[in-house]
């Protein structure tokens, strides 16, 4: 869909204190020998009790998409791009207060250390999606939606819009000769909001830029 910029999944989730000082100690070896430790640098550095420790970390990096793993060799760490960007990283903001802009301290959870670029367009933030409105083109309750801040957009793009103090994620549509701006969902239990666009409850926050889902 053209829409959407193919709501693409990113198999990452926000790292633990230890699997970020692992990834720094990661960034900062390879920076100073242009190289990659292998699992007995980081047992040492960290004091593991074995490699063993050591390969847990680097798993569970590799699972959330900072570093990619080959097998049955000692260095085969390789640090993804958006991880060798030290200053990357998107807030993900979670329930957005009433008439509050997005990015305020209030609605920031925390940073993602996933890098801007990482989407195209670049995105601004990551808003966690707030129902089910939007389920069947795969935005589900609890997803991030990467945002891109931006008040231009073209029909049947996906957006994230402020109506009447409320932030919502809807499809874009404007009817020109009416002043009409429609807000599809995506699940047939919704209805359509219909907006006068000259009206000043209404404003697009952003353009939905790519999708991420949490896991394990």
């Amino acid at each position: 869909m053209d829409t959407y910029v193919e709501a693409m999944e990113v198999n990452m989730r926000t790292i633990t204190k230890r699997q970020s000082e692992v990834l720094g100690y990661l960034k900062d070896f390879h920076l100073e020998h242009g190289y990659p430790p292998t699992r007995r640098d980081i047992t040492d550095e960290f004091g593991f009790k074995s490699p063993n420790a050591a390969e847990e970390h680097l798993r569970a990096l590799d699972r959330k998409g900072y570093i990619k793993l080959r097998r049955n060799t000692s260095r085969g760490i390789i640090l993804q791009h958006h991880s060798l960007n030290p200053d990357g990283f998107l807030p993900i903001v979670g329930q957005v207060a009433a008439g509050e802009p997005i990015l305020s301290d209030g609605n920031v959870e925390e940073e993602s250390k996933v890098s801007p670029s990482t989407f195209q367009p670049k995105a601004d933030y990551l808003l966690r999606v707030q129902g089910d409105s939007m389920v069947d083109v795969g935005i589900n309750d609890g997803d991030l939606i990467a945002v891109q801040r931006t008040q231009s957009v073209r029909d049947n793009q996906i957006i994230v819009a402020r109506l009447n103090g409320e932030v919502t994620v809807k499809r874009y549509q404007r009817d020109p000769r009416k002043n009409v701006i429609r807000l599809l969902p995506e699940n047939k239990n919704y209805k359509t909001l219909v907006v006068d666009e000259r009206s000043g409850d209404f404003e697009i926050e952003g353009l939905c830029v790519g999708l991420m889902r949490m896991r394990m």
